[in-house]
């Protein structure tokens, strides 16, 4: 007989594999994992829930909530999947898209390759059409214009439009036009505005965010239906909701209309994770580690929140150079992706140094040891060969690993060209991967006026605790987290997550000219457009609050910062936003500019939010602990191999103290403690990690 009891569900599709957490009022019922369906994506999250669901003998007509996270968007956009586009804009400007900033991201390169547009130029319009800078109107819509070109695109079998216009941040009212126009015309057309997707300054920026939106929009309206099906068969009686990039989760009719905000929805969790266990435990700062089988994400998180951007570029040229890839503006949890995880390739480059991807094995075919055609060694097999990973026991038992296999292949690829043993290459691999992404998470802390020795590392992902040491040694930081479910944390994070929407402005004015009652009065405008996004998702008004932001900058600057203001009704309000400018400025930058230089708005922000979910994220056991202890195996370290001890991570209870070298093992993840470190099992089910001086990494 199955379990009727209250579940909510997280699911992510990652790169390898797809995850799964289960929840209830308790904390974590059961975890799932199975490898991700590339083809049909969705397959898999059902494949993943039904085994989950049975083995634990649970009732899907228990299930409250889904809550899934995808990075479907970013791959169609790299993998330019989407639909065939055009796109309309002020006469003049058809080429803004490919112009962009005229910036050389590698000032001396030659062979420079720049961003592709996801529409090419014969798939371009002006259309005859001016505002000017206030909104007001200089030259009237040639609607005639319009409409021949709706009659044009479709039979040239165009099936979707961007429309963005001059200025249309302003006044969309042109926009708006075009749209009942073609859909007169054209009705079978997608046809995306960016005074909708994206109403802020910046045309390159607002057409490149809005034709990306309609590019995928098919794509995604499309899986998302196959996605509330297969649940629904399930037994499934609610509809997901859907991760967004900025930390909260919106109903699917927002995700259909606005899929760009997905952007980042899988790589979220990680970071949500870190923010819900470290309020718990009061850790307001940490660097959040994710480390899964194709990448590795990297975020700060400061005083209980992960740092938001509202730029992103995907389909970079050079996966680390900022200009290569093409931008879109929407809000973005702030996370470095580096290209290392389980499955990415190892091998000596010409200059005889060991080397570690970005390109990864995936799922398909995967590492060696995995025995599914996989034939390049990647970190994953290194860690095998290491003994880091039981062959036998890997997911739980339900996949072994061919540990032969891999030793094979690192002694042909990695040892036999350098002249090492095989355990020596695969060590070189496993500390090259650490190395690799310690560097990383340093300049993108330090770039974020944060000191990467100072902050705990929290670790999540299905090799971040078994990498998330060494990179903690390398960045000199004092602490390591590893939450419970660390393997599945990103679908576990989306449980912590409220229901959340941001709505976006841009006006310009002098902070000392600002009219309070027009600030008020767009304030209002936009907090109420977010509640009503909210209250149409199923959430009470009563239950929303909404957080006001500016993004500023000094008279005469080129780019600006986002700075939280109070709301309007308190005393002094310009002396307070100014404060709070100059010193957000002086934290990012280490100065602010002399007095006498005028600070000035661009960009108004509101968030609106329900309230966090409730609900324990640990393990709810009832182990003593005196049998957690499953035996001794080799694993190597520095100085060689040497026996150590093996532990059942179900079965240590809070406060259990144990000293390294260890590994606690769990069904997703493997927790690697190395010689002269201290771990504590937490009360939340988390293992704290402390460091000595001259430990091995």
């Amino acid at each position: 007989m199955t379990d009727p009891r209250p579940l909510r569900i997280g699911v992510d599709i990652g790169g390898t594999f797809t995850d799964m957490a289960i929840l209830d009022d308790n904390g974590i019922v059961a975890v799932g994992k199975a490898l991700t369906t590339h083809r049909e994506p969705a397959a898999a999250v059902e494949q993943v829930l039904r085994q989950t669901l049975a083995d634990n003998r649970l009732d899907p007509a228990g299930i409250t909530t889904v809550v899934h996270g995808t990075t479907l968007v970013t791959n169609a956009l790299i993998e330019r999947r989407g639909a065939r586009t055009a796109l309309l804009t002020t006469e003049g400007f058809r080429d803004v898209v490919e112009m962009g900033r005229e910036h050389r991201y590698e000032l001396y390169d030659l062979g420079l390759e720049l961003p592709r547009p996801l529409v090419p130029r014969h798939l371009r319009f002006g259309v005859p059409e001016r505002m000017r800078a206030d909104g007001s109107v200089l030259t009237p819509l040639d609607v005639d214009a319009v409409r021949r070109l709706g009659v044009e695109l479709v039979a040239a079998g165009v099936e979707a439009v961007a429309v963005c216009f001059l200025h249309s941040h302003t006044n969309g009212e042109h926009e708006r036009q075009a749209r009942e126009v073609l859909a007169e015309v054209a009705p079978q057309l997608r046809v995306a505005l960016s005074c909708e997707v994206n109403p802020e300054i910046r045309e390159y920026e607002r057409s490149s965010t809005t034709l990306a939106n309609v590019y995928v929009q098919q794509l995604v309206e499309t899986y998302l239906a196959d996605l509330r099906e297969r649940l629904h068969r399930c037994g499934v009686r609610t509809d997901p909701l859907i991760m967004l990039s900025n930390g909260g989760v919106a109903a699917l009719e927002t995700a259909r209309r606005f899929p760009i905000r997905m952007l980042e929805s899988g790589p979220a969790g990680g970071a949500l994770g870190a923010v819900a266990f470290g309020r718990t435990a009061q850790r307001p700062d940490q660097l959040a580690f994710d480390m899964g089988g194709t990448t590795a994400k990297l975020c700060v998180v400061e005083r209980d929140r992960p740092l938001i951007t509202h730029t992103f570029e995907v389909d970079r040229v050079y996966r680390l150079r900022a200009g290569s890839g093409l931008p879109v503006r929407a809000p973005v949890i702030d996370m470095i992706e580096i290209g290392t995880g389980g499955g990415s390739i190892a091998r000596v480059d010409p200059l005889g140094l060991i080397t570690v991807g970005p390109d990864s094995a995936g799922s398909e075919p995967g590492p060696v040891c995995y025995g599914r055609g996989g034939t390049r060694c990647t970190v994953t097999d290194a860690d095998v060969v290491l003994g880091y990973l039981d062959p036998a026991r890997f997911l739980g038992g339900e996949m072994h690993l061919d540990a032969a296999a891999s030793e094979a292949a690192i002694k042909e690829q990695i040892a036999d060209p350098l002249g090492v043993s095989v355990v020596e290459a695969a060590w070189g691999v496993h500390t090259t991967a650490n190395e690799n992404m310690a560097n990383a998470a340093r300049v993108h802390a330090i770039e974020r006026g944060q000191d990467p020795a100072r902050l705990p590392v929290f670790v999540s992902g299905g090799n971040g605790p078994l990498h998330g040491p060494g990179v903690a040694r390398a960045l000199g930081a004092p602490s390591m987290v590893a939450p419970p479910a660390a393997g599945v944390l990103s679908a576990l994070g989306f449980l912590s997550a409220p229901m959340s929407i941001d709505i976006v402005r841009s006006r310009h004015a002098l902070l000392g000219d600002l009219d309070l009652d027009e600030a008020a009065a767009l304030f209002a405008e936009m907090a109420r457009e977010g509640t009503d996004v909210l209250v149409g998702s199923g959430l009470s008004e009563v239950d929303v609050t909404c957080e006001r932001a500016l993004e500023m900058r000094f008279v005469g600057q080129g780019s600006e910062i986002e700075v939280p203001v109070p709301p309007l009704e308190v005393p002094d309000w310009r002396a307070e936003v100014l404060a709070s400018f100059r010193a957000q400025y002086a934290q990012r930058f280490g100065t602010v500019a002399p007095t006498g230089v005028e600070p000035e708005l661009l960009t108004w922000r509101v968030t609106a939010s329900g309230p966090n979910p409730s609900g324990r994220l640990g393990f709810d056991s009832t182990s003593d602990g005196s049998d957690a202890l499953l035996g001794h195996r080799e694993a190597y370290f520095a100085d060689g191999y040497a026996a150590t001890a093996v532990y059942d991570r179900y079965r240590l209870r809070a406060g259990t103290v144990l000293e390294g070298p260890a590994l606690v093992e769990e069904r997703e993840a493997t927790l690697l403690v190395p010689p002269g470190a201290k771990c504590t099992v937490e009360a939340d089910s988390s293992i704290f990690v402390e460091f000595t001086a001259g430990g091995s990494r």
